[in-house]
């Protein structure tokens, strides 16, 4: 019995990495409407062709290359509530603190409000660590977390500091912090004194 060969090349494992490469490097150097599937083929040296093989659209191989992890922030809670927090704002800062995140985040959240295309982005299941922040919660020790405050509340005005530091760090440049933001969070949390 003949040897069967398989027909044509074998398929080029290193397109992904330069794709990915070239859309990060695009994202930071021109922006997030100009980081397109030609130019990120262009950029890569690869024909555009190859990269519709992979990724079925431009907002699909701009979140792999600016999220590359499907659970960024993963922090396992220790129990002990300022240690953990500190971990979880490093962590996200850390994550979302990449000069192609910071570009790619507003972009696709834009694009994924206004698309034709409803039901949960993967971008936002990329970028929630509302869960983790949960676990968090959930690990302190009793009596340390008012029971009545909504986590969801306490995490989105976190969200928002930490947004902040990452996307205008050059203007919000203070002194520790993260362990001022730790504190705030603290604050938010803590049951009110018994005044009985």
């Amino acid at each position: 019995m003949a040897n069967l060969q398989q027909v044509g090349r074998p398929r080029d494992t290193t397109i992904d990495t330069k794709a990915l490469a070239a859309a990060r490097a695009l994202l930071v150097e021109r922006g997030f409407d100009a980081t397109t599937l030609q130019a990120i083929a262009e950029r890569a040296g690869v024909h555009a062709s190859a990269l519709y093989r992979r990724w079925p659209s431009r907002i699909q191989l701009i979140e792999d290359a600016a999220f590359p992890t499907a659970r960024p922030v993963d922090v396992t809670p220790t129990g002990d509530l300022r240690l953990d927090l500190r971990r979880f704002v490093r962590a996200y800062i850390a994550a979302f603190g990449e000069p192609a995140a910071r570009v790619a985040a507003a972009g696709l959240l834009a694009h994924h409000r206004t698309s034709d295309n409803p039901g949960a982005p993967s971008v936002y299941l990329r970028v929630s660590a509302r869960p983790q922040f949960r676990a968090i919660l959930a690990a302190a020790p009793p009596g340390s977390v008012d029971p009545t405050v909504d986590p969801d509340d306490v995490f989105d005005m976190l969200l928002g500091a930490i947004w902040t530091r990452v996307m205008l760090f050059a203007v919000t440049t203070r002194r520790r912090p993260i362990e001022r933001t730790v504190d705030m969070v603290l604050r938010m949390v803590r049951p009110y004194p018994s005044t009985a």
